[in-house]
């Protein structure tokens, strides 16, 4: 354990998780379609955080390239969450070779 104690890599990620919310937070699109696009990024990021080293620069990183795939695929007419949680883990998994973000599936 280092000599910032057990707690310190959790107060670090708490402190930076908040950047890239707030990019999806503040883009220019209408109040229904940014809380589409912010709650497609919060499902995508509880289904590829697993996937993510325990590295606070890691998790950075990837939680604004995730929040750019979310706003890249977003327009003012975008409603439905699942369209568009689909569509970042897809610009993710295109442009993130090194992360695997597909999703599992249950094939026999």
């Amino acid at each position: 354990m280092d000599s910032r104690g057990p707690f310190s890599v959790h107060v670090v990620v708490r402190s930076i998780m908040p950047k890239a919310r707030a990019l999806i937070d503040g883009a220019s699109l209408g109040p229904d379609a940014l809380k589409a696009a912010g709650q497609a990024f919060d499902e995508a990021w509880a289904e590829i955080a697993r996937h993510i080293s325990n590295d606070p620069t890691q998790i950075e990183a990837t939680r604004m390239l995730l929040a750019n795939a979310v706003l890249s695929v977003a327009d003012d007419s975008s409603r439905e969450v699942a369209v568009l949680k689909q569509a970042a883990l897809d610009v993710m998994a295109r442009n993130c070779s090194s992360i695997s973000l597909k999703q599992k599936t249950n094939a026999p």
